[in-house]
């Protein structure tokens, strides 16, 4: 997989990742529009570019679970919750820190894992 594949990829699955929180959590402060989703998702956007900007430095695999893929999710949730917080001057909820940790890791990770399971098939399917 390419980098630039991957770093789509993991666009994508934050992408995802803010739409589905903007689903559960919508409310009259926190509308379900484009502007919301929008508003949701960047601060976690700008950690999947530090996170890239470190996997490019240690010129690591960035479709790799180990060590890209766990350290990519690890500056995405510190990054967009230290955000979330500045932005809003509030430490987020520990259970908004679960769920969006746990969310996130399934969608970063889960890509990776299905990247990994499909090269290795057909590396095994050449032979």
């Amino acid at each position: 997989m390419s980098r630039a594949s991957a770093i789509i990829a993991d666009v994508v699955a934050i992408a995802v990742f803010a739409l589905l929180a903007r689903m559960a959590h919508q409310s009259d402060d926190m509308p379900f529009t484009f502007g919301g989703w929008l508003s949701t998702l960047w601060p976690f956007l700008i950690g999947v570019a530090a996170a890239w900007v470190v996997i490019a430095a240690a010129k690591w695999d960035g479709a790799k679970l180990h060590p890209a893929g766990w350290v990519a999710w690890l500056i995405v949730v510190v990054v967009g919750l230290s955000i979330w917080g500045i932005r809003n001057q509030a430490f987020p909820h520990w259970s908004f820190i679960i769920v969006a940790s746990v969310m996130s890791v399934i969608l970063m990770l889960g890509w990776r894992a299905v990247a990994t399971a499909v090269t290795r098939r057909k590396t095994t399917v050449a032979v």
